[in-house]
């Protein structure tokens, strides 16, 4: 099935800004593609390195276990922040430019984080992390933009890609890092590959060369992220299909660490970080849905992946019977995710080139919604009715993502 071209009269950009010329079209090279996918990983995985690490991190600052939480919830709200905030910018300046910068800024925040001497030092330099993770985005709508026609929802899937295994990965590399140097290890190697990358990144990247020819405030141009929702129902649409995907993903994974610490699994913090692994072989679907919306096949794609993700909860809610059942229900659910994800992604930057970043910005906005809540709701559903209510959820979120996108087809 093709996907439908968006209807209803073209819009404008915004008051003050023109077209912008543009070189024309080329291939971006598998390389620099997996470059750009490495350097997206990384940038991503800042946010997620703290998960196993909060009991360490608490004792070293005499920290209140009850309170270590904001450690996570700081870097989850200044990534929500770089989302509407830094993200849209792309629209605005060379990207290559904003993007090593980014990537510099970022080194000094996670050495901030490795050398912090006080809890409160420690919380804003997490903060900061946060805000800057968010290139992973602006180099995701820059992909697009170096990528050829035909070609971008390969260069979209492939980068894409690389953002899930950092998530996915983040807690075993940490972990293990962690357990043979301690905490503040792994902010530092961290720091380290970033500068790496950013290094990398401005070598292998050209400069855009685009100016517009007329200016937009920057107060404008962060306000012209929510006028892209009333303007675009494509971004409406697929807006709340990340909501709803990124929350059912969220309820499998935050609370499975409960079942699988308790008897009768009773798994290490190591054992079950492995679980990252399984989702990385998820990853795959993103390159495979990438081609297949290349191919005219995006609709079909995600629909394919919607389905996928309420049949995964089938065998989590087998884990009483043995833990390979959450094993398979964590690469079918993860696979489906990201071929939503990419197909989502594809469809956005097809409609208005010139506000790429901006529309990656309020469609990331809906996924970190979806991800807070997901992770607040599976927990207090585990409290009342354990494992068998948190698949109940899931999968009544699913079916709400499936049903969603039925009648948006017929919309």
């Amino acid at each position: 099935m093709t996907s439908p071209a968006p209807t209803g009269p073209p819009v404008s950009p915004p008051a003050g800004e023109r077209a912008r010329p543009t070189r024309p079209p080329r291939r971006l090279s598998p390389a620099v593609a997996w470059l750009l996918s490495v350097t997206c990983g990384l940038a991503v995985a800042n946010v997620y390195y703290s998960q196993p690490l909060l009991d360490l991190i608490a004792r070293d600052y005499g920290i209140d276990p009850a309170a270590i939480g904001l450690v996570g919830t700081l870097t989850q709200t200044g990534y929500a922040l770089g989302l509407l905030l830094i993200v849209p910018l792309g629209d605005h300046l060379d990207r290559r430019a904003l993007t090593t910068a980014q990537l510099g800024l970022s080194v000094l925040a996670l050495l901030a984080v490795a050398v912090a001497p006080s809890a409160p030092l420690l919380l804003a330099a997490m903060a900061a992390v946060g805000v800057l993770a968010v290139v992973a985005q602006v180099v995701v709508a820059h992909s697009a933009s170096l990528a050829a026609p035909g070609d971008q929802g390969r260069v979209v899937g492939t980068v894409t890609s690389g953002i899930v295994v950092g998530i996915l990965l983040a807690r075993t590399v940490a972990g293990t890092i962690g357990d043979l140097a301690g905490w503040r290890a792994v902010y530092l190697a961290s720091a380290v590959a970033t500068g790496a990358m950013a290094f990398a990144v401005a070598a292998a990247l050209p400069p855009e060369h685009r100016r517009p020819t007329g200016r937009i405030g920057y107060p404008r141009l962060v306000g012209s992220v929510f006028t892209l929702f009333a303007e675009e129902r494509v971004l409406r649409v697929r807006a709340v299909l990340a909501l709803l995907t990124f929350t059912s993903v969220t309820v499998l994974l935050t609370p499975m660490v409960l079942p699988l610490a308790a008897p009768p699994f009773e798994l290490s913090h190591t054992q079950i970080g492995l679980f990252g692994l399984a989702g990385a072989a998820g990853a795959l679907g993103a390159g495979h849905a990438g081609r297949q919306a290349d191919r005219g096949r995006a609709e079909r794609t995600a629909g394919l992946g919607l389905a996928a993700m309420l049949a995964a909860w089938l065998p989590a809610a087998l884990l009483p019977h043995s833990v390979w059942w959450l094993v398979l229900a964590v690469v079918v659910i993860d696979y489906g995710l990201q071929s939503v994800h990419v197909v989502n992604q594809h469809l956005l930057y097809q409609v208005r080139p010139e506000a790429r970043s901006r529309l990656t910005a309020g469609y990331m906005l809906l996924y970190s919604v979806g991800c807070g809540a997901g992770a607040i709701a599976s927990t207090l559903v585990y409290d009342r009715g354990g494992w068998s209510a948190v698949c109940l959820l899931g999968a009544a979120t699913s079916l709400a993502a499936l049903a969603y996108w039925l009648t948006a087809q017929r919309g």
